[in-house]
Order: C-alpha cells, then sequence, then structure tokens
C-alpha cells in the first residue's frame, strides 16, 4: 500500500558530515512529528518507510523551501544557520527532485 511513498531530505552540501547525520536524523523526526496525522504519513508508515537523503547546494536548497508540505531545520552548533529540509512523504516529486545529488 504505501510501498512507492518516500520521504525527501535534504542536506546542504556545506554543512560537515557529523553534523549532517545528525540533521537527517532531526529532519525525519521533525518531518514525522509535523505531518503523522496526514493519511500520506500512516500510509507511509505502513509501507515502506522509505527515506531518500540527498546533497544539494544553497541555490538547490533555497528552491527546495518552496515545495509544499516541507519542515526546515536549523543548527545550533552553527549559529542556528538553515542545514536540512525534511518533506511529508508522497508518491509523486517534482521532476526537479529527481536531480538532486544521492548524499552518499
Amino acid at each position: 500500500m504505501g510501498y512507492n511513498m518516500k520521504m525527501y531530505i535534504l542536506i546542504k552540501d556545506s554543512v560537515p558530515l557529523g553534523i549532517a547525520m545528525v540533521a537527517a536524523a532531526h529532519a525525519c523526526l521533525a518531518a514525522y512529528l509535523k505531518f503523522k496525522d496526514s493519511p500520506e504519513v500512516e500510509q507511509w508508515l505502513s509501507g515502506s518507510f522509505r527515506k531518500v537523503v540527498c546533497k544539494v547546494t544553497d541555490g538547490e536548497f533555497e528552491k527546495a523551501k518552496a515545495f509544499e508540505d516541507a519542515i526546515v531545520l536549523t543548527e545550533s552548533a552553527l549559529d542556528n544557520q538553515e542545514v536540512a529540509i525534511a518533506f511529508k512523504p508522497r508518491q509523486e516529486w517534482p521532476k526537479s527532485v529527481k536531480f538532486f545529488k544521492l548524499y552518499q
């Protein structure tokens, strides 16, 4: 049922690796808490629970903030800079999302 649902998490490429790992965890939890009562999250939880973490430039990050159903996270260790965006799980994504670089 929820096997095609994905939560995208975007991390700025300027964020140091250790902070990026924590930011990804915080982003997933923050998105879950923000959208937990939505049917999309219920479907996501009942299926694959997939998450896709991407490393993005500052420009890509700013453009992605315009996407619907998002939460932006800041990092106190980096003077409260914006470091991550997490999106409510969904099946269909804007085409530009497919061009984001996977975080590896």
